[in-house]
């Protein structure tokens, strides 16, 4: 990346980063994505029982594999031959979790994160039950404000991931969201938070360069 471009993203960051914290969140700015498992290191003792949302970034920075590291016991939604009820009672054991991890399909640089799902458990489990959050995101996933997270969503991360997932949706095929009606759909529950009560529950670890969606 463009050194100078790169020092407008990381301004970008830091004015998020400082936003989040007047919010009673926690932000912080790594360099690369090794530093991102470092970090999560610092926050999350071994042994922890952690899980996980739906996440392009998880997988992208290699968040997943940590997890799958035998450090911690991992509840993987992702492991292989789950039928839909053992999916579903993964969902539910994360309320438990001490650490649960995910991306957030929008952050605002006045501190607020916006998030759109499909079932729900990703944004129910955000707002409440793990002892911490840990969001990583990308510096694409910073807008100016809430109308610019909902069209964030409407214009690129809907339409993607409902194409990664072979949805039958209209915007797999105009790429753009239709505001559709159909049993597909994955934009259901819309979420924004705010702030939270307990200081150290929440924790926003942004890389200086694009993850996701």
């Amino acid at each position: 990346m463009d050194q100078n471009l790169k020092w407008v993203n990381e301004q970008r960051i830091l004015r998020t980063i400082e936003a989040l914290e007047s919010n009673n969140m926690n932000g912080y700015l790594v360099e690369t994505r090794e530093d991102i498992i470092n970090k999560i290191c610092e926050l999350v003792n071994e042994g922890d029982t952690v899980a996980c949302g739906g996440s392009m970034s998880l997988f992208e920075c290699g968040v997943i594999d940590h997890l799958r590291s035998g450090r911690y016991n991992f509840l993987d939604r992702y492991k292989e031959g789950l039928s839909k009820e053992e999916i579903k009672n993964v969902f539910r054991e994360s309320f438990f979790a001490d650490a649960y991890f995910a991306s957030s399909n929008a952050i605002t640089e006045d501190g607020h994160l916006y998030n759109v799902d499909g079932n729900g458990n990703r944004v129910a489990a955000m707002l409440y039950g793990p002892d911490k959050v840990i969001i990583i995101a990308g510096v694409n996933k910073i807008v100016k404000n809430i109308d610019e997270a909902v069209n964030r969503n409407r214009q690129v991360s809907g339409p993607a991931n409902a194409k990664r997932l072979n949805k039958l949706t209209p915007c797999t095929k105009v790429g753009y969201c239709m505001d559709c009606r159909t049993s597909d759909r994955i934009c259901r529950e819309f979420t924004i938070i705010s702030s939270q009560g307990d200081k150290d529950r929440m924790h926003v670890i942004f890389v200086n360069e694009e993850l996701g969606y």
